[in-house]
Parts: structure tokens; sequence; C-alpha cells
């Protein structure tokens, strides 16, 4: 609290109206973004946790309003719930999550510049306050940092106004709960410091000084200066995110503010500050988040010179790429974010971004990523992973993620988020699913809770899941058989498809046989179906099949009999056929079959091919012989066979080649010649048969009519015309020939 800082206007109320839920706003923007306002609370957020449940833990102070009214928000409904209390007053404390999931919250206010000494241990799950034992001496904007092995340091804070800040570090030993102090590393820092853990396990002072620390946690502690100094000076009220791992962005701050950034890669062998491309606009009081796809949100602020200029806010949010290194302006807020805000990522995607003296109303920041498609669903992921795991994540999405990351849970006031940091972890798709690998050690990732973030090619992120990470890895709970379908086979079958019955099972599960693991689908969460091979039953046994979650221990077993195969049964006789015989390319038939021994499923066969028989008793068949069957002449073999057994004895059916077709029928065409010149008159037919001179008669059939007459003459005789059969004139007669036939042709002299 700063004794200059405007009066909260309204105290802290019991919220007794329901709460409506958010929405994504309607004027979506896959390229600013979104804002969308929350209802009204009944305090201004000072501090803001997002517990490992989803529910953000806030409480209040400044203006005499003690910090210890303490509210969780849910964000899913915005409903508000009350909240165990301290015991003393945490407003403007530092804090940070332990490995468990509780919150650890050092110092607090007594009055301005006054600290408490007092710290106290959040456990969400019992909704309850443990206090340690006191540190060394009052804290008043101290920092709070969780180191590789879980334990936590705090560093600065104001005692009173006669000592100033504390200068003494000092770690919180989770295992004792007790605090052990880094004598050898004293050092007056400022108020609320900005601090990291480092890839080797040191603690990196970053801001808002220009030098920068590294801090040596081990036995009684050592600060070692880097040679690197940050440009543009002294920047309180600042911000500064760990973006990937040992890679920080600092940004804005000071007074007059600037919009300057630089980065700092620990990684190096020699870190050294660089700067990045400036911010469209000067800020201090800005928040900045990491998000899923690793760029870097930044919030609020006011681009005016002193401690906290109101009359000049900065509402437009600004993204910072950190493949690129460039600036992108997105949409305006409505509220303006200055002293005492705070901002934090949601499991949603979403940044809340929640108080600035005297403003109780938050709003959502909603970024373009969520503008460019569908999220990629994260179907199961384990609840907890150990360091350098490699863990399985179900998605039906895999083969489109294009990033995984692991984003701390915040914890976050002043500007100054104690928790955040961002992991981008290797991964491997599959069908289905990422194999994916966890940190490889707490300096790293310290250990806790995370966001897991799929994210696809198009940068948009699913819902984030909660994992802890850790030394080990809870053990997935096995799941619980309780039936087979079949629960039998006969030695020797075909492949089959095993159903599954239980409870427990989630994606991934797989059934095993005899201990080792067959093709699995997942049906639901009460069955499972496993293809059985042909090799796994070729041998009449029990064997057992359980199955196992993605990491768990075996399922209870079930026994599955493979029992050896029925002897053969005897083959049937045949004793005769109705019909024997038929003609090729005749239509299909029914072939009744007599004999002896048919059973149920006996089958006749047309040269060793089975035909769609009926039994009709235990000596009769009757079968369908197809048109295809009977195309060609010769002899074929009819034999039967029971189920599983030799054939009988042949039939021979004989299939004979059709009679040749009869001729056709001919007819007698007759031609006479009259007339007093007959003897110099010519009659031909076409076709050849009449040449009337000599053969005046000659048959025709029907497929050689019709016929056509010809007449001709010699010397000076003269054709007069045609009669009978129709035909007359001069010109050639056409005789149809249905039926015998007479025509005459009649010859004069000129």
């Amino acid at each position: 609290m700063r004794p200059f800082m405007n009066s909260l206007r309204h105290a802290a109320a019991v919220l007794v109206a329901v709460l409506s839920v958010g929405l994504a706003p309607a004027q979506a923007d896959s390229r600013i973004g979104a804002w969308g306002s929350w209802n009204t609370l009944p305090f201004f957020p000072v501090h803001n946790h997002l517990l490992p449940d989803g529910r953000v833990m806030l409480w209040p102070g400044d203006a005499g309003i003690n910090g210890d009214q303490g509210m969780l928000l849910d964000p899913r409904t915005q409903n508000l719930s009350s909240v165990a209390k301290a015991g003393f007053d945490v407003f403007c404390s530092g804090h940070v999550f332990l490995a468990d999931g509780r919150l650890l919250v050092a110092g607090g206010h007594i009055a301005n510049y006054i600290g408490e000494p007092r710290a106290s241990v959040y456990d969400p799950r019992a909704d309850s306050w443990t206090a340690t034992p006191d540190m060394n001496l009052g804290r008043w904007y101290p920092t709070v940092t969780t180191l590789a092995n879980g334990d936590a340091l705090v560093v600065s804070g104001d005692v009173d106004t006669s000592t100033a800040n504390n200068p003494l570090p000092q770690v919180y030993e989770t295992a004792t709960n007790t605090w052990r102090s880094l004598y050898d590393a004293q050092l007056v820092q400022h108020l609320y410091p900005n601090m990291f853990l480092a890839p080797d396990g040191r603690v990196a002072a970053v801001g808002p000084t220009e030098r920068t620390r590294l801090l040596d946690t081990s036995g009684t502690g050592k600060w070692t200066m880097l040679a690197t100094i940050r440009p543009g000076g002294h920047r309180d009220y600042g911000a500064a995110v760990m973006y990937d791992s040992g890679k920080i962005l600092f940004l804005g701050g000071g007074s007059p503010p600037t919009n300057r950034a630089e980065v700092l890669d620990l990684n190096a062998a020699v870190p050294a500050w660089r700067s990045v491309a400036p911010m469209s606009v000067a800020r201090r009081q800005v928040n900045a988040t990491v998000l899923p796809d690793g760029k870097v949100l930044v919030t609020g602020g006011t681009s005016g010179t002193g401690f906290n200029d109101m009359s000049s806010p900065v509402y437009a949010a600004e993204l910072w790429d950190s493949a690129t290194e460039q600036w992108t302006t997105l949409a305006a807020a409505k509220v303006p974010r200055l002293y005492h805000s705070g901002a934090m990522l949601l499991a949603d995607g979403t940044v809340l971004t929640t108080g600035g003296n005297d403003q109780r109303t938050p709003e959502v920041f909603h970024p373009p990523y969520l503008f460019k498609g569908a999220r990629p669903e994260i179907s199961s992921a384990p609840a907890s992973i150990a360091w350098g795991q490699r863990f399985t994540v179900h998605s039906m999405q895999a083969s489109m993620i294009a990033k995984v990351t692991l984003i701390r849970l915040a914890s976050v006031t002043h500007s100054v988020d104690m928790n955040q940091r961002l992991n981008v972890l290797g991964f491997s798709p599959g069908q289905g699913l990422l194999e994916v690998t966890a940190p490889a050690s707490g300096n790293i990732a310290p250990p806790g809770h995370y966001l897991l973030f799929l994210v696809d090619q198009n940068g948009v992120p699913s819902l984030g899941r909660v994992v802890q990470l850790g030394a080990t890895a809870a053990a997935p709970t096995p799941p619980q058989l309780t039936g087979l379908s079949p629960s039998s086979a006969v030695a020797g079958g075909s492949d089959f498809s095993l159903n599954v019955a239980g409870q427990g099972f989630v994606a991934g599960a797989a059934v095993h046989w005899n201990g080792s693991a067959r093709p699995t689908t997942m049906v639901s969460a009460g069955q499972l179906t496993a293809l059985i091979a042909q090799a796994d039953i070729a041998t009449a046994g029990s064997y057992s099949v359980t199955a196992r979650n993605p990491g768990s221990a075996a399922s209870n077993v079930l026994p599955f009999t493979v029992t050896e195969p029925l002897p053969a049964p005897p083959p049937p006789q045949l004793t005769g056929m109705q019909p024997s015989t038929t003609v090729a390319g005749g239509a299909g038939f029914t072939l009744e079959l007599t004999g002896q021994g048919f059973v149920a499923d006996a089958a006749a066969y047309w040269n060793g091919s089975a035909r769609p028989t009926t039994v009709v008793s235990a000596t009769q068949l009757t079968a369908q012989i197809g048109q295809a069957d009977i195309t060609a002449a010769g002899n074929y073999s009819v034999t039967a066979r029971n189920p599983g057994s030799a054939a009988s004895g042949a039939l021979t059916f004989t299939v004979t080649a059709p009679p040749p077709p009869p001729p056709p029928p001919s007819f007698q065409l007759s031609v006479s010649k009259t007339g007093t010149e007959s003897s110099k008159g010519l009659v031909t037919s076409s076709p050849a048969g009449i040449n009337c001179g000599t053969n005046c008669s000659a048959s025709f059939s029907e497929q050689q009519q019709p016929v056509v007459l010809t007449a001709t003459v010699k010397g000076n005789a003269r054709f007069m015309g045609w009669s009978g059969a129709g035909c007359s004139g001069v010109g050639t007669c056409t005789v149809s020939m249905g039926s015998n036939q007479s025509v005459s042709a009649r010859f004069e002299r000129r």
C-alpha cells in the first residue's frame, strides 16, 4: 500500500446473486483478439492465484481493507465462494506454489512499509492454512521463488520504516517446515524484485535494477554478479517473464516509462542482455503473461510519468512473438489496469485481468488464436509426470500438433507473477497419440502443477490439462476386468475379436494375452476389444487375459480356454442325383442329391467348389447350380462335405453339347414361258437356281428370300411381262418364298 493511493470506495460485501457464465465476445477477431467483461467483484483483487483445481483465489488490500478477506472465483461459472482466513493481513505478501499444490504466502501488511514476519501455507483441498515458523524479520513486498527441489526462496521486503528492506535471503525447507538463512548472501534488493530459477539451479535477479545477479541457495548462499548490464537503467514496475527454459523477456517500467524490451538467455555460456523491438507504447504498472503458443501478452499499465499516473492508462494489449521478436498491437480493454492490477493465464487459453485500485470489474482477453479454427483436444493425459519421463497424451488431432507446452500456474501481485514460466516439450506423434518428454530436471521446471497444452499448426491451443511434475509420477490406477466374450476357442481357429468388459479403462488402455499386449480399441470406460491372432490359439490350454491403463499395473486376470479341436466328422456318402445330365448353355437348376450321413451345414461341391446348399434330411441335399456352371459340355464331379469332413465319393454329372439346329424349310418356285417367241426368252434368278432355258424350277428356303427373277431375250423377240406371284410389268420380278410359287413370263415377236 502507498499512502498517496486512492481510497477503496467499495467495502467488501457478500455476493448474493448467482453470477452468469462468462462467454466469448461476439466480435471475434483472429487478428487482434477480443475482450469480454465479467461480473463485478465485491473488491478489487490485488493478489491472484490459479489453484490446481481451476479456481482462482483472490484477496484484496489497500485503503484500510484487510487482505485476509479472500474469495474463490470459479472461472467456469463466475460463482464466488468464501475461503479460509490466514490469520494475518496477507496484503503485500509474496507467494508461490509448492510441489504438492499448496500455496506458500510469506510476509504481509502491518502498516505502510511495515512487513509481517509471518508465513503460512494454504491447502486448497482442505481450505485450510498451516502457519510456518516466523521469518527472521518482517517482509512487505517480498518475492518468493520455487527452487529445483521444491523448497522456496524468499528475498527482500520492507521490515519497517527505520530498517527498510530485509537483506537476508531465506529458504523455506518443506521437508522440515523450517527457514534456512543465507547469511553470506545478504543484499538489499528492490521491493518485489524479478527473480527466476535458472537452468543451473541458481536464482537469477533480473530486475528492476539493471545489474543481473545469480544466487546460489546452497549452504549459507552466495551471489555472483553477471558482467552483462541490462539497457535502459533501473526500471521499477516493468514486467519480466520466462518465455522458454532459461530465456527471459524484460519490458517497460521506469519513470518516465519506457517501451523498451530486452531478452536474456541464461543457457548461454556467457549470458548477455540483448535489446529487441520495443513496444508500441511506453508502460509501467504493466502485466506480462506467457501464452500456450510461447508468445507473450502485455496488458495494462500507464504511459504517464510518476508512480501511478492514472491520467494516461494504456488500454491496447500487445503481443510479443518469441520467434520473430516483434510486437503486434491487439484489441483494447475498457478498464484501466494500473497499480495493484494482475493478469493470469486460465486453462481455456484466455487471460484474466483484475484489479488496479478501485477497479472491481474483471475483464478476460481472448487471444487471436481462439478465432483461428477448432481447438485440438486432449482426450487423456497423466495427472502426474516425472522429470525426464516419456509420457503419452491422447488426441485425435495428434498429427496436426506443432508444439507441446507446460506453463506453471499463475501467482501474481503488483504486476509480478512469481510462479509463471513456460517449457516447450519434445514430442513425437503417433496414431491418435503423442509421446511427450517431460522437462529433464527441477532446474528446468521446478516441481509443482502446470497447465499442459497442445498447440496445432494454426497456433490454436487445446484446453489446458493440469499435470503435477516432480521426481516421481503417481502410478495410474489399473482397470478391473469383469468378463470376456468369447471366453473360449478351439485350437487352430482363425483370428477373432475379443470383447473385454470391466471398469476404469482410459484412452490408451491395452489388453494383454499371457502378458503381451494385443492390438486394442477402447469402446468405452467399461469395454475394450482386442484382436487375438490365429497364432495365439494354435495350442490348447488356459491363457491369461489382463488389461493395463497407460503406465498402470496389470488388472486382475481372467482365464481364456483354448480346447482341442473335435475329431473330424465322417464324410457323407452319395448314392444318386437328379438330374444327372443337362444340355450345355441351359438355365441354372436345382440339383437333388441323395445319400447317407448328411449333417447340418453339409454342402454340395461342383468340381470342388461349394454351391449354395440346403440340407433337407440326413439323406437328401439340394444345391443351386448356376447357368455359368454348365456353359461347356463335359463331365463334372459332384461331391458333398459335412463341416470339417473330407469329401464324399464323386458322382459324375454330364453336360452334353446341344443338337444341331434343323434345316430351314424350303419352297418350290416354278417358271413357265409363254408367247410366240418363248424359245427366245431366258429367265434367271438371284439367288441362283432358276435358269429357264433349261432349268425352270428350283427350291428356295425362307433364308434365301426374296428371289429376284430377270427376263432377257434373243433375236427379234420382245419380253411382254410377268404374271403370277404378284409380279407384273417388264422389270424384274421379286418373289417372297413363304410358300410354293409359280410365275409366267410372256415373249412375243417384235
